[in-house]
């Protein structure tokens, strides 16, 4: 009796294997697009139009149209490139690592998860390639050969980076997409055109649902997981190597790997409650994302945040345990200096918001849990631009010093990668369902047993 309460609220009562069909597939096939949708498209559109601008003018006139300056040669693109790859992390880690785990609650967040990393790590990798000053040459990045013998530095972090997010993305791609294959055969059966017919029955590879094809699918899908749960603490400690090999007070830290695989938990917790509360309302899908996935989304954003405020804690304390003049001294500048506002921002929205999630009433309050997601994306691209400029604006002699100030091109780069993450996040919901139908017919099978 009390294990059947425990799991109850997994799904809403009066739930069935067609209900569940019909529902999440309706959303693509016959439900209207809405003026919220258009307008959200529109800006994002937009949005896009400044990034593309951008793009062109930095070819053209090179990475001074940024506000680079010696000492500061890192700022709003590396800030960027950091923040977006940490965001698609948890989307792995929420959907490969909870089946491996074979938890249940998994079933309705998998599907925009999944996407939420595949989209996220993709605009990343626009970054460190724009930042590169001659980004048509980024391919010399991969090893291959040719007749100028020009290899890449097999020591340099940057090399690593590249397998690394190389290796996450494509894994990613076939995890998500393979996922799909079960729910893209519903589609081509369900659709009313032609046209749809053929697209979906493309993409659907020939899934017949039968014993082999479901067997192929469980055991790749199993196979793909546990590549990528590995990959999503090599991703992001790769990237931590590119601060902790300097040799910079800030960065020169062996605490950077799990801090930045926590940070990116932490952040990709808070964008898949960003997404997923709003679909949940649009969609009606309150049935599926019941208040019990909600509740644990939010205890796993705490849990990772509370680790990351204790990473903010000991490298305060080693600083001063060290005695380390230099660390001493930058440690001082994040409290009181130029960018002092800029720590503190973060200490607010990555400590001290995040300490109402300890209330059961906060945790069951979408507003709140908005508002403090929203607050801990906002500290954690903070976190990333302090990291780096407090680093750098003050080097170790004072005739190094010099301050960063941002042009309207780095801004304009931030939000034009906001706006492209979305637009192909709304081309997603119009296009693909947003939850696993398979996953949840699963469900459905195991907590209520077969219904027609």
């Amino acid at each position: 009796m009390t294990d059947a309460l425990n799991r109850a609220p997994l799904l809403a009562p009066g739930q069935s294997l067609a209900g569940v069909t019909d529902h999440v597939s309706d959303i693509v096939l016959t439900r209207p697009t809405g003026r919220l949708w258009l307008a959200a498209f529109a800006l994002s559109l937009a949005l896009i139009g400044l990034l593309a601008t951008g793009i062109v003018w930095l070819l053209m006139r090179g990475v001074g149209i940024w506000g680079l300056n010696m000492p500061v040669a890192w700022a709003f693109a590396i800030a960027n490139y950091v923040w977006w790859i940490a965001i698609g992390m948890a989307g792995t880690f929420i959907s490969a690592a909870l089946y491996l785990t074979r938890q249940d609650w998994r079933s309705p967040l998998t599907r925009y998860a999944e996407t939420m990393t595949v989209f996220a790590v993709s605009v990343s990798g626009i970054f460190p390639i724009l930042h590169l000053g001659r980004p048509w040459f980024f391919y010399w990045l991969a090893p291959y050969p040719d007749r100028m013998n020009v290899w890449p530095q097999w020591r340099s972090s940057l090399l690593w980076d590249f397998f690394a997010i190389v290796a996450y993305l494509i894994v990613s791609v076939l995890y998500w997409y393979v996922s799909m294959i079960p729910d893209l055969a519903t589609l081509r059966d369900r659709a009313a055109t032609r046209g749809r017919q053929v697209f979906y029955g493309l993409l659907a590879l020939g899934w017949r649902g039968e014993a082999r094809h479901w067997k192929r699918f469980e055991t790749l899908s199993l196979l793909l997981a546990a590549l990528a749960v590995p990959l999503v603490f090599s991703v992001h400690s790769m990237v931590a190597l590119d601060f902790s090999e300097g040799l910079l007070p800030g960065w020169h830290s062996s605490i950077f790997p799990p801090f930045f695989v926590a940070g990116a938990l932490f952040s990709g917790f808070a964008m898949a409650m960003v997404l997923g509360l709003p679909l949940r309302h649009w969609f009606k899908l309150g049935d599926f994302i019941t208040p019990r996935h909600i509740d644990n989304l939010a205890k796993m954003m705490l849990a990772a945040g509370l680790f990351v405020d204790y990473s903010y804690l000991m490298e305060i304390f080693t600083a001063f345990y060290g005695m380390d003049r230099y660390d001493v001294a930058m440690t001082m500048q994040r409290f009181s200096g130029a960018y002092a506002w800029v720590f503190w921002t973060t200490i607010v929205c990555n400590v001290v918001a995040i300490q109402a999630l300890w209330s059961r009433r906060v945790r069951a309050s979408h507003a709140a849990l908005f508002g403090i997601s929203v607050l801990v994306l906002i500290g954690m691209w903070f976190e990333r631009f302090m990291l780096i400029v407090s680093s750098l604006y003050h080097d170790f002699l004072p005739s190094s010093w010099g301050m960063f100030y941002p042009t309207f091109w780095d801004l304009a780069f931030l939000a034009g990668s906001i706006g492209l993450f979305f637009l192909l996040f709304l081309l997603f919901v119009r296009v693909l369902p947003i939850v696993s139908m398979s996953d949840m017919r699963k469900l459905v099978h195991r907590l209520q047993g077969p219904r027609p």
